[in-house]
């Protein structure tokens, strides 16, 4: 079944990196959404159907924190796999986030393999 992902950063270069990583993998990939920032990211989960949410944390306009914060509030959004891909490295801010419901977190850089596993084991884990 494919599997139709949102990645939401603010690089365009990173964007680009994260779609053609999941394009080296053997995840059966469906669509393929982007979003520059957490604004464009909601805006894109209400637009379109989607199994998981990659997103960066430090973005212009809504940071991806303040994004999965409206996620939670929202019960349509509430129960869609975030996985976090950023450079941060604050335990607190990763906690915090992960109290919120955050799946899992990969560090930027990343190898595909690491992307793949991350994925399968949220996918299995909403099941």
């Amino acid at each position: 079944m494919p599997i139709s992902i949102l990645i939401v950063d603010d690089s365009a270069t990173m964007r680009g990196f994260i779609k053609r990583t999941l394009q080296a993998t053997q995840i059966p990939l469906g669509e393929i959404w982007e979003a520059s920032n957490g604004k464009e990211g909601l805006e894109q989960m209400k637009l379109h159907w989607m199994d998981v949410v990659l997103a960066d944390l430090n973005m212009p306009d809504m940071t991806g924190v303040e994004m999965i914060e409206r996620m939670t509030r929202d019960p349509m959004l509430a129960a869609l796999p975030v996985v976090v891909v950023s450079s941060e490295g604050d335990q607190a801010v990763l906690h915090s986030l992960a109290q919120k419901g955050v799946k899992e977190f990969i560090r930027k850089p990343f190898q595909a393999q690491m992307l793949q596993e991350v994925i399968e084991k949220v996918l299995v884990a909403s099941e």
